[in-house]
């Protein structure tokens, strides 16, 4: 069976905490993925627990009348236990040396490992056509894993929401819908 994979990035939130809910205009995206998503046959949705990431889905969990599976492996990449000044230039780095850590922080190789776990997961699991909903860092890893020259300067072009289909059998990684 040729499996299809969406990777969402949440819609437009409040900000970076786990309970940052989403803005107006992110609610209004919400509901344009819901129609965006309409026509298409869904089995499946998995998603981060962070809130932003939950109701970016829930309209179309919703309409498709699918629970929403929350994982924990789709939460957003820690890159520090601390707030970094330079933050950019640190995450920068941490895509041409995938084994960098910060202190509290996880590499990229780990967070991707810990991504591609649930990736591997629904792609042996029931339904065909699955989405995984997710934040903006561990969507470009997820990416990269299927597009190597998907990395830092593709992370800072992505918008939120973003969507990608992933067809693991034949290769197939396509940006379906940004919001540039």
């Amino acid at each position: 069976m040729n499996k299809e994979v969406y990777i969402i990035r949440h819609c437009k939130a409040e900000g970076q905490e786990p309970e940052a809910t989403l803005t107006k205009e992110g609610m209004v995206q919400a509901q344009k993925l819901q129609v965006f998503f309409q026509d298409k046959e869904i089995d499946r949705i998995l998603t981060s627990p962070y809130k932003r990431a939950i109701q970016s889905i829930q309209p179309l969990g919703r309409e498709k009348r699918l629970a929403i599976e929350e994982d924990a492996r789709l939460e957003e990449r820690r890159l520090s236990g601390e707030p970094l000044a330079d933050w950019l230039e640190k995450l920068e780095r941490t895509y041409s040396d995938r084994e960098l850590t910060y202190e509290g922080g996880e590499s990229s190789r780990i967070a991707s490992e810990r991504a591609m776990s649930v990736f591997e997961e629904v792609l042996q699991g029931e339904g065909k056509t699955i989405i995984l909903v997710t934040h903006g860092n561990l969507m470009s890893l997820i990416v990269g894993e299927f597009d190597q020259s998907f990395g830092f300067e593709e992370w800072k072009r992505l918008s939120n929401p973003d969507v990608y289909r992933i067809i693991p059998s034949s290769r197939i990684v396509e940006r379906i819908w940004g919001e540039d």
